[in-house]
């Protein structure tokens, strides 16, 4: 199996990476290692199958020399993020689109595709300034269909920010004026024209189409996701919070796989550590000054000095 999917990779519109190959063996590791508590196997033949390593490739992000080089050569890495320059750009141009709303918590939350896709009215209160994540939608054999979080972790209430508070203000009274008086509003925030879920395909395909159209660096939907982790840490936001906002399990998968250190994280960190080294050697200076003078006070002047008597030498730090 796994050499006929190595083997028509190539020929793939979205080739495999090692890292979903991994995924699939583990996978195919579990359930056959259910077949052998049942009785059904002796032993697990997926445990002797070599493949390539998965490491998940580091986030980096579109700076200008980056995206000066993939305008000139097409060349772009396998995963990327904007900068909060770059996120606002494409709020701004997608902002008439019916789901700029989708983007925008997307970018500012780091939701998943389809926690994102299906959200509820019900799931927003909007006086509270909360939205709960409790479940969301997925492709499956051409359905759209509903079903839990992705891991328990991902079941979590989020605070809204303004920003996101009176654009789902907008699209409520939008949404609003189409009902007849008095009728509440239910169901999901976005629908096709049937009034169900939107296909968490559908959702991808319009936000490349979009990206395009606003001449930015491509990233996937999900490394907006990656933004979003990495854009709330330039905030000064704690690493804790930024894997409770996401909905990891561990604090570790957030610092080690969904954050990416942006320019202005490194610069702040290098002008950190400067400024406690030469904070330190501003008072090694003001201590050996103040030796110094002392010193002078006590074995007198080069004139006034007793035969005999030395003088201690004080190093000048320039600082």
């Amino acid at each position: 199996m796994f050499a006929v999917l190595i083997r028509t990779n190539s020929s793939r519109t979205r080739p495999l990476s090692y890292a979903t190959l991994q995924r699939i063996r583990g996978v195919l590791h579990a359930a056959l290692n259910g077949a052998i508590r049942r009785g059904l196997l002796d032993r697990n033949p997926a445990h002797w199958i070599e493949l390539p390593s998965g490491r998940r490739p580091r986030a980096v992000v579109w700076t200008e020399g980056r995206e000066a080089n993939w305008r000139q050569t097409g060349e772009r890495p396998a995963v990327a993020v904007w900068t909060a320059t770059q996120t606002a750009a494409f709020l701004e141009s997608s902002y008439d689109h019916p789901l700029h709303v989708l983007y925008l918590l997307v970018a500012l939350l780091g939701l998943r595709r389809g926690e994102a896709a299906g959200l509820r009215w019900c799931d927003i209160d909007l006086d509270a300034r909360v939205l709960q994540v409790s479940h969301q939608v997925q492709d499956h054999n051409g359905l759209t269909v509903v079903c839990p979080p992705k891991t328990e972790s991902s079941v979590r209430v989020l605070a809204l920010d303004s920003i996101s508070v009176s654009a789902l203000r907008s699209l409520r009274a939008e949404r609003r004026r189409r009902l007849p008086a008095g009728a509440a509003l239910t169901g999901f925030l976005f629908v096709n024209r049937c009034g169900n879920p939107m296909s968490p395909g559908y959702v991808t395909h319009a936000f490349g189409k979009l990206v395009a159209e606003a001449d930015l660096p491509p990233i996937r939907l999900h490394d907006l996701r990656h933004g979003a982790a990495s854009l709330s840490l330039a905030a000064g936001n704690d690493l804790k919070v930024v894997q409770v906002m996401l909905g990891h399990s561990s604090i570790v998968l957030t610092a080690d796989t969904y954050t990416s250190v942006l320019p202005c994280l490194a610069h702040q960190a290098a002008e950190a550590t400067a400024n406690l080294v030469m904070k330190a050697a501003r008072r090694t200076a003001k201590k050996v000054r103040r030796d110094s003078r002392k010193a002078t006070r006590h074995y007198g002047t080069k004139k006034n000095r007793r035969p005999g008597s030395t003088r201690k030498s004080a190093h000048k730090i320039r600082v």
